[in-house]
């Protein structure tokens, strides 16, 4: 189904891939004004997008919907849902503000970095929106390519090291799932994604392919233990590089999990279950520890956002609606607050050209405008209640609690170091008394500065006072997800504890009866 009865997709994908190549032929101030305008425009098409959207879903799940057949079995395929929309809605909103962010900070081959940044945002667009099995690869494994470029010319002194380990990370895995995709196409006779949903694979089969998916969704994520590319790569991108990263780009794996390992390998995923839990409390706990003793703050904030990310898997994997809408608004949540916080920590850097906690304190004084949105989004990687990181932990720990109550109170230490490490760096750089010369000289937020921060200010405080905003898109989609996946659903120890004194009920209406009655 198609609402608006012209191709919207492909017009958010060919507004940014037109200004990038024009980019390239401007001069730098040229490049930064269509870079902008290109991802304006964008941004006022997601708009329209989500405007246009039936939340409802009473039609068709799948909306806006393009089809057009290009050779074999190949096509140009694009559509969405409500989990696709709130992934390209967070795409849209976060570009402009890295241009904006980009706009002094880049000063030497300007032209190539737009247009590297455009196609960036081409490529998680496509990503969101394909319907196609190879045009879903095609999108998400190119996505390597500009950012592996913005990191390694942009980047700091340690920049060819960090960008290669990025690549090679990110790629290895992905090798796998195309082998899994191949052999896929082939049982199924099609690649359409929505199609491959529904369809009920050898379950000896799942496993394999579960686990080839795994491999590259784990890296994306990123997962403990193979998440020591992205302290690396936060640390030596340039500061829009490391809000993108953050953002939208680790979103990628949460995305892949959600859109094929759980509808298309339900019993593989209950099967399997135990290694998400198991490598998200270790990630929970180990990095919230190492955040704990960085001197950077990039490294802290990169720590931190493999913590995070550790609660929407195991949100994800819950099995139920509660875990499953929680862990997307963490994703939203995160991608708003990581990247603002980047940006906090890029806004310093501009003026002192260091990183290291210690180098600072007591900008409280010095910066007020720049102390008081610092705290705000502090507060809200805490989780911190009427702020965004509240609503989708409280959510993702109340669903996977359903499943195992000892994961959730392992994850949920994830909350106390979290309050540590966050507070621990606010209190050294905002608070104590500003006796270093050159941090007495640094200037407060400018308004093109607060132009970039206070929309996202805006949004977290919206989405953790009035949730149901971006939830609501997402209702009916997460509810298929759901429904799809019951009969894989575990049943949690808190569950079997609860169910004991019915065992006669169990034994007269059979476990799945009685799994059905407890879903309710």
């Amino acid at each position: 189904m198609n609402q608006l009865g012209f191709p919207i997709l492909s017009v958010m994908l060919l507004v940014p891939l037109v200004a990038a190549v024009a980019c390239v032929y401007s001069a730098a101030a040229n490049a930064r004004r269509i870079a902008l305008g290109a991802t304006l425009i964008d941004l006022l098409l997601g708009i329209v997008l989500w405007a246009t959207f039936d939340q409802a879903g009473q039609a068709e799940r799948w909306q806006f919907v393009e089809y057009q057949p290009l050779f074999g079995r190949f096509a140009w395929a694009l559509g969405i849902d409500g989990i696709a929309l709130m992934l390209i809605m967070l795409s849209v909103f976060l570009m402009p503000i890295c241009i904006g962010a980009s706009w002094r900070a880049i000063e030497r081959r300007v032209p190539e970095y737009m247009a590297l940044f455009l196609l960036v945002e081409v490529l998680m667009i496509g990503t969101f929106a394909a319907q196609d099995l190879f045009l879903f690869y095609i999108f998400f494994e190119a996505g390597l390519i500009p950012m592996y470029l913005i990191i390694g010319i942009w980047g700091g002194t340690r920049r060819i090291y960090a960008s290669y380990k990025f690549f090679l990370y990110t790629l290895l895995g992905s090798v796998l799932m195309l082998i899994a995709m191949l052999w896929m196409a082939r049982y199924a006779g099609t690649t359409s994604i929505p199609a491959l949903m529904e369809t009920d694979f050898p379950v000896e089969a799942q496993t394999w392919l579960w686990i080839a998916f795994f491999a590259s969704f784990a890296v994306k994520v990123p997962m403990w233990p193979v998440h020591t590319w992205l302290p690396d790569a936060h640390v030596e991108a340039p500061t829009a590089g490391s809000v993108i990263l953050a953002g939208v780009l680790l979103k990628l794996g949460g995305y892949g999990f959600i859109r094929f390992s759980l509808p298309m390998f339900p019993e593989a995923s209950q099967q399997l279950i135990w290694v998400i839990l198991a490598l998200s409390m270790v990630a929970v706990v180990y990095t919230s520890l190492v955040a704990l003793v960085q001197a950077d703050m990039k490294k802290l904030i990169a720590y931190s956002s493999v913590a995070h990310m550790a609660i929407v898997m195991v949100g994800l994997f819950a099995f139920n609606q509660q875990g499953l809408e929680g862990a997307m608004i963490v994703m939203l949540s995160h991608g708003l607050v990581s990247g603002a916080l980047f940006l906090c920590v890029g806004v310093i850097y501009d003026r002192l050209h260091t990183r290291e906690i210690a180098r600072y304190g007591g900008l409280a004084s010095v910066m007020p405008r720049y102390a008081i949105l610092f705290l705000l989004f502090t507060m809200a990687t805490i989780g911190l209640p009427g702020t965004s990181g509240f609503v989708g932990e409280f959510l993702s720990l109340m669903g996977v609690y359903q499943v195992n109550s000892f994961a959730t109170l392992i994850c949920t230490t994830g909350i106390i170091l979290g309050a540590a490490y966050s507070l621990y760096l606010y209190r050294r750089v905002v608070f104590g008394v500003a006796d270093k010369p050159d941090v007495l000289k640094m200037e407060d937020l400018s308004r093109r500065e607060i132009a970039l921060l206070a929309p996202i200010a805006a949004v977290v405080l919206w989405l953790g006072i009035y949730p149901e905003s971006f939830i609501a898109p997402m209702r009916a989609d997460v509810a298929a997800l759901t429904q799809r996946i019951d009969r894989a659903r575990p049943v949690g120890d808190a569950q079997v504890a609860a169910a004991a004194p019915g065992a006669v009920q169990e034994q007269v209406g059979g476990p799945q009866d009685a799994h059905g009655a407890e879903a309710h």
